[in-house]
């Protein structure tokens, strides 16, 4: 039961005689900060009494009078200036516990009136390996799949892959001039990586020289600027007819101009590290002097795979399959699944048309050559094909909307992409009507940034971003070092063996970044942390998984078999015929935590935000923590009261179970 939804449908209905838009006060519903004063609390006397020009307490029984919801709470208490506070009926607990025991959805409803989304996720270039950069696309994607099918939507995934763009020219260009073609035929994988690594390094390198004499230049603005600023702060100051805020804003501009200097600074060392990783090795020297040009080779690379070059696209045909094997590899280490893999290069034959539909529709300008569209409300133009005849990622997203029109005829769109894509996005939407989306709903799904513990961009030394599989192992390595140390399994009965180990260390280690990523919201940035990450105290997955594992090792021990299954069928038969009973506050606490699974799970749907149900498993294992230290499970006298707690630990684990799996975890019988 949504008991927030139930609510406000019955506060609307007692609303009725107070005000003609119940419905902007109906939804002023929380849940209750401090049990002593109830479950649930509703704010909406206060705001409603400024309108009808009465006190808010008086306003507060005045809707206490009219609410009707004798059949779930205690009778509603007015406090303080008009807060409303109810209190859930332990009978209605009972029940609801009982419905979640009897069901396999745990409680949670589904539509009625399903829509069919498709969610566009991940989305990596196939031609290198998956980076720290992936992570969060990935993550949020496949959580909001998992959460969207099981509230009972029709969804669709599809990883839109770069398979088509300058990472393959990098590729064709570093196996023309690098590669062996006997070793990477052997051994196609690494060895294409290490093309593609080594070409790239390359054209680093060139743009780093280049970058240099701008940021020298740069440099020396910055600290003119910062000069100035220093000296206007000194004047600032002395001026006894500046007033404070005056003077604190000319100190506050001189810092901002000394931090500029230390950014600049920052940028050219990471450029001459970048140079200096060249220059300092004989053979990259040599090479990058004799590939001086490699950037716009590159280029010219890929233009002709796009204009059918017979030799690329034969390398690319060949190269492809090991490439997206090698990404497949980590989805499968992720438990990440798509429908559908529509690459860019599957919509390369259609781009012409979306071009040549656009000017019919009177909406496209030649500018300098290219062919734009320009939008209102925007400073630049949407460019879909440039001078030389390539076309843009704006061209390839709006043929990939046509299809996905043609072909799903979907309700919605969802684009799991960082939110550096946020202008893209915008007018992309703003195309959309014109090409027939007016009944299709687009959603921007953006995301912030993982950042290293220096608070940036999280890279390498050389300024390349982290490959996703290190931090993966990482995760997984320290994960076996915290559940699976030498203190830990000496408790063990019976023995864990390595296999087990290493099967729980991986369950832990991938679920310790999945909800590291997903618990924060999704528009923040954060700092990546393995060490937080895998931790058994504080909001992490591991914390989760180990109140699940906890669980489960209450039921085993209450069989003589060990087989936590089999009492679960036994509470599931108990409770549907014997009465349940509260003998302690953290019974009761626990049992309210459960029933709220499903307002987490719709909120999760609502908001596009994973994090949700990150809090809510997180106060539910806490609660659950609580109830175990205070509430004696095993070899209690009385029947009712032990029946009781059985039916919380098996609902327990069933909902932690539930709840992670939605966010793309696991979990482990036994940690």
């Amino acid at each position: 039961m949504h008991l927030p939804n139930v609510l406000q449908a019955r506060f609307t209905e007692a609303l009725q005689s107070l005000t003609d838009s119940p419905a902007d006060y109906a939804g002023m519903i929380r849940t209750a900060a401090d049990p002593k004063f109830g479950d649930y609390q509703s704010n909406a006397a206060m705001p409603l009494a400024k309108r009808v020009d009465k006190s808010s307490r008086d306003v507060a029984a005045e809707l206490v009078e009219k609410l009707k919801v004798d059949d779930l709470f205690e009778t509603p208490e007015v406090a303080g200036p008009g807060f409303i506070n109810l209190r859930l009926k332990d009978s209605v607990l009972f029940d609801s516990m009982q419905q979640m025991l009897l069901d396999e959805r745990v409680g949670v409803a589904s539509t009625s009136q399903p829509k069919r989304v498709i969610i566009d996720f991940s989305s990596p270039n196939v031609a290198k390996p998956m980076h720290v950069g992936h992570i969060r696309s990935t993550v949020i994607g496949d959580c909001l799949a998992r959460t969207l099918r099981f509230y009972g939507e029709e969804v669709i995934t599809d990883n839109h892959l770069g398979d088509w763009g300058t990472q393959f020219g990098i590729i064709i260009y570093g196996y023309r001039h690098f590669g062996d073609p006997a070793k990477v035929a052997a051994n196609p994988v690494p060895e294409l990586s290490a093309l593609y690594r080594l070409t790239n390094q390359l054209i680093e390198y060139q743009k780093a020289k280049r970058a240099v004499v701008a940021g020298q230049d740069k440099l020396a603005t910055a600290k003119e600027e910062a000069v100035v600023a220093a000296r206007q702060a000194d004047e600032a100051e002395a001026d006894e007819s500046l007033k404070p805020k005056e003077k604190k804003k000319a100190r506050k501009n001189a810092d901002a101009a000394s931090r500029r200097i230390s950014t600049v600074e920052s940028e050219l060392k990471s450029l001459q590290e970048k140079i200096d990783a060249v220059d300092n090795d004989p053979e990259l020297s040599k090479m990058a002097q004799e590939h001086s040009d490699v950037d716009q080779a590159v280029l010219r690379e890929t233009a002709k795979l796009h204009e059918g070059d017979e030799e690329n696209l034969k390398l690319w045909k060949e190269f492809l399959p090991h490439c997206q094997d090698e990404i497949n590899r980590i989805y499968d280490r992720l438990n990440v699944e798509f429908d559908h893999t529509l690459g860019e290069s599957f919509y390369h034959d259609r781009l012409a048309g979306v071009v040549e539909q656009l000017t019919k529709l009177g909406l496209t300008t030649e500018s300098d050559g290219a062919i734009c569209v320009f939008l209102e409300g925007f400073e630049s133009p949407m460019i879909i094909q440039k001078r030389d005849g390539a076309f843009l990622y704006a061209t390839t997203d709006l043929a990939t909307l046509q299809y996905r029109r043609d072909e799903f005829k979907p309700d919605e769109i969802l684009y799991v992409v960082d939110s550096r894509q946020g202008e893209h996005f915008q007018k992309f939407f703003a195309m959309a009507d014109p090409l027939g989306m007016e009944n299709v709903h687009l959603v921007h799904v953006n995301f912030g940034t993982v950042l290293g513990p220096d608070g940036r961009p999280m890279k390498t030394r050389s300024g390349s971003l982290i490959g996703l599989e290190s931090l993966l192992n990482d995760a997984v390595d320290r994960a076996k070092e915290v559940v699976c140390n030498p203190d830990r399994l000496q408790s063990m009965n019976p023995p864990m063996e390595e296999a087990e180990q290493q099967q729980i260390a991986e369950i832990v280690g991938i679920g310790a970044i999945k909800y590291a990523d997903l618990s924060h919201h999704r528009t923040s940035d954060y700092k990546f942390d393995v060490d937080k990450m895998v931790a058994l105290e504080g909001n992490t997955a591991t914390y989760v998984q180990y109140s699940y594992a906890r669980t489960q090792s209450i039921l085993r021990r209450v069989s003589d078999s060990n087989d936590a299954a089999a009492v679960e069928q036994m509470v599931e038969q108990a409770v549907a015929t014997q009465p349940l009973t509260f003998t302690h506050a953290h019974e009761r606490a626990l049992a309210l935590m459960l029933l709220r699974f499903e307002e987490a799970v719709e909120s999760v749907r609502l908001n596009y935000a994973p994090n949700a149900l990150c809090d809510y498993l997180f106060e539910t294992a806490k609660a659950y923590s609580s109830f175990n230290d205070s509430c004696r499970v095993l070899g209690n006298d009385d029947p009712s009261v032990m029946q009781t707690r059985l039916a919380l630990v098996v609902l327990t684990g069933r909902v932690l179970r539930k709840g992670l799996s939605l966010l793309g975890i696991g979990v482990a019988e036994r940690m």
